[in-house]
This record gives structure tokens, sequence and C-alpha cells, in this order.
């Protein structure tokens, strides 16, 4: 078959590829496909490209209007491409802790272990306490406490993980899955780097222009739903990459797929320098946020204003935006019925971290994205 222009009887122009939605994964994709030589439409609800990773240019800095995104990996071929749409400065994320009136270090480290317990000075030390307090975890982890616990002790665990993942996800960490705290990196060093990955670092002039120079020469309409004209759009492309939430797709006929959001209130303030760190977390429960970003620091934005996002996390309500997967036995079971009624879908992918109801970094978003394309090309 011809997969340049096919023209129905109905005059309608056929597409190879229709892309619901112009976030990492679709727009990656699209970028592949048009490099091959295919026709791509890319239909996006927002009014923006770039979904979560958007960046809005606020007098002179770089905002991140959906929370904090600090790219990282350690795919060199992710690496490579992204470098060939943008620079990346040299930005290391290091995050502050406050606990009520006290900093620490994050990720876990000599830093923080040094101001936990006043007699620690070595390495051995911090270990001998942590091994202590973990004695109480008897079996293998069952929940995030226990995880948490067999990482760091419980008195870390306690000031540090307790209240501020509980007010992040509104569960007891009791009832939340041990693998949410798996990745949390503990190190015996004075490193504050909170990532282990070979590269690091944020696209200079930001992520938008980032997407935008992914979809150059690409179809791309704003401000569309691709449920309004569900019917039409079914009818216009060879093949359509969904990246849009799992449940919706099917009309949400087997039960709704839980989910958490975020509120954010963004504030310009006259002051070139607010809290001296790009994030600092609040890990007590009696304040309501869980971190505030002061954007300029992410690429070290020479202005003489400052603007800051206190981030707030919520339920999901409908209409508000879908951020993590609550991924515990109850919705990853309801998520794998919607999976196996996807797989019968032959001529739309789900790709992504709505339409595949998991949690992704931004790297093994592309990554994901790519390996489908390539899969699809050999087939």
């Amino acid at each position: 078959m011809n997969h340049d222009i096919i023209v129905l009887e109905l005059g309608v122009i056929m597409y190879d590829y229709l892309i619901v939605g112009a976030g990492l994964f679709g727009a990656t994709f699209a970028n592949l496909a048009k490099k091959d030589g295919k026709r791509v439409l890319v239909i996006e609800k927002r009014n923006h490209l770039g979904g979560n990773i958007y960046t809005e240019k606020i007098d002179g800095i770089n905002v991140h209007k959906y929370g904090a995104h600090i790219f990282h990996t350690d795919y060199d071929d992710v690496w490579k491409y992204v470098n060939t749409f943008s620079e990346f400065n040299r930005f290391v994320n290091s995050p502050i802790a406050i606990y009520r009136d006290e900093i620490y270090n994050l990720p876990f480290n000599m830093n923080t272990f040094v101001k936990i317990w006043d007699d620690c000075l070595t390495p051995g030390d911090a270990l001998s306490h942590i091994e202590q307090e973990r004695k109480i975890i008897k079996t293998t982890p069952k929940n995030l406490e226990e995880q948490a616990i067999s990482l760091v002790g419980k008195t870390i665990y306690e000031k540090l993980i307790k209240e501020y993942t509980e007010k992040q996800w509104n569960r007891e960490c009791k009832k939340l899955p041990p693998f949410i705290i798996k990745r949390l990196p503990v190190r015996f060093t004075y490193n504050n780097d909170y990532f282990n990955d070979k590269y690091e670092g944020i696209p200079i002039g930001g992520y938008t222009q980032m997407i935008e120079r992914m979809l150059d020469g690409i179809e791309v309409k704003l401000g569309i739903d691709y449920f309004d004209k569900r019917d039409y759009y079914q009818k216009i492309a060879k093949t359509i990459i969904y990246t849009g939430a799992l449940d919706e797709y099917f009309g949400y006929s087997l039960g709704e797929l839980e989910y958490r959001s975020l509120k954010f209130d963004t504030r310009i303030l006259n002051c070139d320098n607010f809290q001296g760190n790009a994030v600092i977390n609040y890990t007590s429960k009696d304040v309501k946020y869980t971190r505030i970003i002061e954007h300029k620091h992410f690429e070290n934005s020479n202005t003489e204003k400052t603007v800051i996002t206190y981030e707030y996390p919520v339920d999901y309500q409908t209409g508000m935006e879908k951020f993590y997967p609550i991924n515990d036995d109850k919705n990853n079971a309801l998520a794998e019925k919607y999976h196996k009624l996807a797989d019968k879908e032959k001529k739309v992918i789900f790709g992504g971290r709505l339409a595949e109801y998991k949690y992704y970094d931004m790297d093994d978003v592309i990554k994901r994205a790519m390996d489908v394309y390539h899969n699809i090309v050999k087939e």
C-alpha cells in the first residue's frame, strides 16, 4: 500500500499516523515518522505543545508550568537524540528538605546523616544507625513504610518520608506499594546529586522550544479534543498513536482508574533570589504544599525578579490534569483489563504515562516511543 497520501472516495486525505497528544511520546513518534517520509497529523487537547513539560517564559525566566522537570538519562541514544533539538546546560538536581525548622540535604547522604544523628561522623556510623533501625522489618517489605524503613531506618522515614509521602498521595504509607520508594537514592558519601544517571541537564531555552523543533514541519492542531470527532479521526489515518488516558479511550466502561493531580500557585516576586535553590521540599504535614520551585535556578537566569511555584497535591477531579497513576493492586488489576481491550484495537497504539497507566521518567517516555516506532517499522 502506498503510504504517502491516500485519498478516500469521499475526498478525505488520509495520514499514515494520527497522533493524539503533543507530549514527549507523541512528539518523539511524530518526529521519527516524519524523518521516514510518513505523513503525520498531531492533535493536542491543550492550547500548547509539550504536555506536562511545557515551559512558558515569564520576565525572562522559563517557568515549568506543570512542576519541575529535570532531564536525566543513562541511555546514550536518548541523550544523543534530544541534543539534536536543544543544547542542554549542566544543571544537577540537588534538592533541599525542610522538616519544620530543620533543613536537610536530599537525597539521603552523609550530609543528611550527620545532621540526623549527633554521634554520626563516618559512613560506618551512619550505616550502624540505619542497620539498627531497620531490624524492625523482619520480612520482605510489603508496603511503602516497610520499604522506606528497610532503606534508611525509622528516624529518617518519620522526618523526611512519611508525612511528605502521605500528603503527596493522600494515603497512609502502609497502604502504598513499596516500589514507589525503591528508586530513592541512598548513599554514604557527601554527594548531594539526586540522580545517578550519566547525563543530566535542562534544555537551554526551555522544553517548549525543544518540542517545537521536534515537531518542525509536521502538521499540528492545538485545542482539539480527539473525542469530539472520534469517528472522523478514526477514518483519516492508517494508524492512531493514542497518548491520552487509557480508561477514557474505552469510555470508562470497566470503571475509572485513579490518579493524583496537582495544583500550582505561581508568583512573580520583586527579588532576584527567593530560596537559593531550584527545589525545596517541605516534608511535614502541617505545610500543605509539598515543595516550592524557584524556576530561575534551572537555567541560572540573570534577572532582577524571580518566579516561584507552590505545588499542592490534590485528589483528581474531572477537568483536572492527571499527573500520577496510582499503581496499587486495585488500579493495576483494572488497568490490566483495559490493556486487554487495547490489545484488540487493530489500528490504535497506546503509548505514554496515561495510555499505559504507568509512571515514566522523561527519558523512558522517549525510549519507549523509539522502541514502539522501530517495532512498527520492523513489522
